[in-house]
């Protein structure tokens, strides 16, 4: 199919020009090699595909037919090739991004904006997910990176690590005091308790590692995103559980207030996800380049 895919293209620059000797200039051949590379599909078609004329060629009813599909097909494959160097060049070309709300409104809006000022013609396409449904849209290709609370487990993806983060427990005014010295986590659990659901990525890295100290948790509010823990907390409904990083303008500007725990909840990370063994676009390469810079 390749030896033939050359001749179509032969027959088709020689339709066009409607001459031999043209037809190899523009390709870079010889008269004679057009003419074999003509004859020769001839023969494997059994068809006649040009009739000679004074000045120079012009196609045969069968010619035409022909023609009609090798000049799209060859339009086509020159269009693709373009498209890949323009993608190549970020010009053109689409970047799936696969997210949670709290990892995009705190850690990726900044990124976008800045991957989006240098690369306009690039087309964002962000899905909000959890963790785990993030790993199967990767899986199934619907997403080309996922940009996932870690650890994760799974042989099936490259993971890059990309940020640190903490998990601190916060208060506001009404537990201010509590601040003032450590707290231990027998002593937490005497105090209301607010975590995101238990579907949360964040939520089990944190359970887990409470229950490899013999502590079970058992919190009085259950919530969606890292939002609503901070406002129920800033409204002294408990003690939340959020990501220090997420939270530094409510605890800079003294609206919550930060537990002082011992031992503190190691670090954990947010990191870049894609399929093993699967490369990645030109768009995803950069955008990636963008988070580990």
């Amino acid at each position: 199919m390749s030896i033939r895919l050359e001749l179509y293209k032969v027959f088709d620059k020689v339709a066009e020009c409607g001459s031999f000797s043209k037809a190899a200039k523009e390709l870079y051949m010889t008269q004679p090699a057009v003419s074999q590379s003509i004859a020769q599909l001839e023969e494997e078609l059994k068809v006649r595909l040009f009739t000679r004329i004074p000045k120079g060629v012009i196609l045969t009813n069968e010619g035409k037919i022909l023609f009609e599909y090798t000049n799209s097909a060859i339009s086509l494959l020159d269009t693709g090739e373009k498209k890949i160097k323009e993608s190549r060049n970020l010009n053109e070309g689409e970047l799936k991004i696969g997210v949670s709300d709290t990892i995009s409104r705190y850690y990726l809006l900044p990124y976008l904006e800045s991957f989006y000022k240098d690369y306009p013609k690039i087309k964002l396409k962000i899905i909000n997910r959890t963790t785990d449904d993030l790993r199967n849209l990767i899986k199934s290709g619907e997403i080309d990176i996922g940009i996932c609370n870690l650890p994760i487990e799974d042989k099936s993806l490259s993971i890059r690590k990309c940020k640190d983060i903490h998990d601190i427990f916060i208060g506001g005014e009404k537990y201010k005091d509590l601040a003032l010295k450590p707290m231990t986590y027998d002593e937490l659990l005497k105090y209301p308790l607010i975590f995101l659901d238990n579907r949360s990525r964040s939520r089990q890295y944190v359970e887990e590692y409470l229950f490899s100290k013999g502590i079970r948790i058992n919190p009085e509010i259950e919530l969606g995103s890292h939002d609503l823990l901070l406002e129920f907390a800033q409204i002294g409904l408990g003690l939340a559980c959020v990501v220090k990083e997420f939270s530094e303008d409510y605890l800079t500007q003294g609206i919550l207030y930060e537990i002082n725990l011992a031992p503190n909840i190691p670090k954990r990370s947010i990191g870049i996800c894609s399929l093993t063994g699967v490369s990645l676009s030109p768009a995803s390469k950069k955008f990636v380049e963008y988070l580990v810079k």
